[in-house]
C-alpha cells in the first residue's frame, strides 16, 4: 500500500471504522481527482476484498458486466456470470462475502457510486435491500460507497427519505490538500520548490493531487503553469469543460454562478447571483449554491453582525479561478506565456483574489500562528456602503471574532517581496477600523493583522497601526 499524504483526520477515521465492531456504511464524497479513491484503497491496514466502480454513461447491461467481472477478480476463481438484475448481484456478493466474514473485518468498496444508478436500472432499491436485509447485521462488514458527484451522494444517500433513512455510519467530505499537505505531498515526489514558488503553484490550481502529479523535477513554478496551461495538450487545458459536468447532471446554472462570481471578487450575495444568473428566487438556486459549497468551488460567509440569509459567497476553487481568469480564450501559447501574462493588469486582481481565498481555507493555521488556536472564534467578513458621496465607505475581507472580547481584523496582500506599506494605504487602514467601530459599535479591542507574503517592509513607520503580522509561512504548519 502506498504512504498517504496529509488526511490526518480521514486516516484517523479510518482506522476507528477498521476497529470498530459494528457494521459500518460509510460515505465519501468530494470533487473529482481529490484523491478519495487512493484514500480509501490504501487507508486501511488489510486489502480491500471487493472494488466496484461504475461507468460514466454506461447502459444497464455494461455495468452488471463490469460487476461480473469484479466479482470474478474478487473470487480469484472461475469466470462470474453476469447477473440480470442489480438484486440477483447484490445475491452473488453475498456469495462471496459469507465466508470471508467468519474468519476476519470484510471492506467492500463501491466507487463513482452515483454513476451505477442509471435510470430505471433498479441499483439504488437493490443496494437499499442489500444494506438493510443483509449487510447491515454483518458485525465485520464495513461497507463504503463513494462518488464525486457530492449534490448526488448528499441527496439520494445522506439525506435520503427511503430505504437508507439515518443509515450512513459515518461521512467523510475530502477537500483538496492544504498549502502544508500540498509541500509534503511534492516533497515525497521528490520536487524541490520555496515556499513562494509553491505558493503560486497553489493559487493556479489548488491542492488537487491529480493536478500536482503533473508537476515535474526540476520545473520552476512558472514552467509548470504554461507546461499544464498553456500548451496544447496541457492537462489544464480543457479541464474545466469536464470538471463540472462530470459532477452535476444539469451543469450549466453551476456554470454560469461560478462565471458570475469569478468576475466579483469580493463576492456576491444571494440575490445579486441570481439577478446576474436570471435564476428564479426559490428552492432551486439554493440547492445550486448549497451544491457547488459542498463540492468544494464555492464557500459563504456571514458578514459580521448579520444573519444566514446575508451571506456572501465567494468563488474559492483555485483552478476555476484561473482558468476563467487566464486559460479560456487565451492567445498566448508556449514557453514564456505565464510570465508575461504574469506582467499584466489583470494579474494583480487575480492574485490579490486568489491569496485572499487561500487564507480564508487556513482559518485554523492563522489562529495556530496568531496563538489563539484553543480560543473559540467566528469567521465573517463586512463592508459597509454609505448613502452618500460625503460617507466613508470600508471593506474587510476576514474578520476573526474571538471569545476573549478581541477581533483580529485581517489585510491580505500578496507580494514578490516585503510589502511597503504607503502613507495613503495606512490613512486607509486607520479609516477601515473607524468606520468598522463606529457602524458595528463594537466594544471588543481590535487588532489590526496583515497577511502577507514575505511580511512588511516598514511596519515601524507607522507605530501601533500594524498589531499583529504573519507571512505565508503560518500556511505550511
Amino acid at each position: 500500500m502506498e504512504e498517504i499524504i496529509g488526511r490526518a483526520r480521514e486516516k484517523i477515521l479510518l482506522q476507528k471504522i477498521e476497529k470498530s465492531s459494528d457494521a459500518e456504511l460509510v460515505a465519501v464524497y468530494g470533487r473529482r481527482r481529490v484523491g478519495k479513491t487512493f484514500l480509501i484503497r490504501n487507508g486501511f491496514s488489510k486489502a480491500l476484498s471487493f472494488e466496484f466502480s461504475g461507468i460514466h454513461n454506461a447502459s444497464l447491461s455494461q455495468q452488471l458486466e463490469n460487476f461480473s467481472i469484479a466479482l470474478t477478480h474478487s473470487s480469484k476463481g472461475l469466470p462470474v456470470a453476469k447477473p440480470e438484475s442489480w438484486l440477483r448481484a447484490f445475491e452473488m456478493l453475498k456469495q462471496l462475502l459469507d465466508p470471508l466474514l467468519i474468519r476476519d473485518r470484510t471492506i467492500v468498496f463501491f466507487d463513482e457510486f452515483p454513476w451505477i444508478d442509471t435510470p430505471r436500472s433498479g441499483f439504488l432499491p437493490a443496494f437499499e435491500n442489500f444494506w438493510n436485509s443483509w449487510a447491515s447485521q454483518q458485525k465485520n462488514l464495513v461497507t463504503i460507497i463513494c462518488g464525486s458527484a457530492a449534490s448526488w451522494m448528499i441527496k439520494k444517500v445522506i439525506n435520503n427519505r427511503g430505504g437508507l433513512h439515518n443509515r450512513v455510519t459515518r461521512r467523510i467530505r475530502l477537500l483538496p490538500f492544504t498549502v502544508g499537505e500540498t509541500s509534503a505531498y511534492l516533497r515525497q515526489r521528490n520536487v524541490k520548490l520555496d515556499k513562494y514558488q509553491l505558493l503560486q503553484l497553489y493559487m493556479a490550481m489548488g491542492g488537487i493531487p491529480q493536478y500536482l502529479k503533473e508537476v515535474e523535477l526540476g520545473d520552476s513554478a512558472a514552467q509548470t503553469i504554461d507546461r499544464l496551461c498553456f500548451t496544447k495538450d496541457g492537462f489544464l487545458v480543457d479541464e474545466f469543460k469536464n470538471l463540472y459536468h462530470s459532477l452535476f447532471d444539469s451543469a450549466q446554472n453551476h456554470i454560469d454562478i461560478v462565471r458570475a462570481l469569478a468576475k466579483k471578487g469580493k463576492g456576491m450575495t444571494r440575490n445579486e447571483i441570481i439577478d446576474v444568473c436570471k435564476l428564479t428566487s426559490g428552492g432551486y438556486s439554493t440547492q445550486l449554491l448549497n451544491e457547488l459549497i459542498e463540492s468544494g468551488f464555492i464557500s459563504s460567509y456571514i458578514p459580521f453582525g448579520k444573519a444566514s440569509k446575508d451571506a456572501l459567497y465567494k468563488l474559492t476553487d483555485e483552478y476555476s479561478l484561473f482558468y476563467l481568469k487566464f486559460i479560456e480564450g487565451s492567445k498566448a501559447m508556449g514557453s514564456g506565456t505565464w510570465l508575461r501574462l504574469a506582467s499584466g493588469s489583470s494579474w494583480k486582481s487575480w492574485s490579490g483574489n486568489a491569496f485572499e481565498s487561500i487564507y480564508m481555507k487556513h482559518i485554523s493555521q492563522i489562529k495556530r500562528a496568531i496563538g489563539i488556536h484553543d480560543v473559540y472564534t467566528e469567521v465573517s467578513v463586512w463592508r459597509y456602503q454609505p448613502r452618500d458621496r460625503t460617507g466613508k465607505g470600508a471593506q474587510i475581507d476576514l474578520l476573526i471574532d474571538r471569545n476573549d472580547s478581541c477581533i483580529n481584523v485581517c489585510e491580505m496582500k500578496f507580494s514578490a517581496s516585503a510589502f511597503e506599506i504607503t502613507k495613503a494605504y495606512a490613512t486607509e487602514l486607520a479609516s477601515k477600523l473607524e468606520v468598522f467601530r463606529d457602524h458595528t459599535k463594537t466594544r471588543k479591542t481590535l487588532f489590526l493583522t496583515m497577511l502577507t507574503t514575505y511580511g512588511v517592509k516598514n511596519n515601524n513607520t507607522y507605530p501601533g497601526l500594524v498589531q499583529k503580522e504573519l507571512t505565508m509561512d503560518a500556511l505550511f504548519d
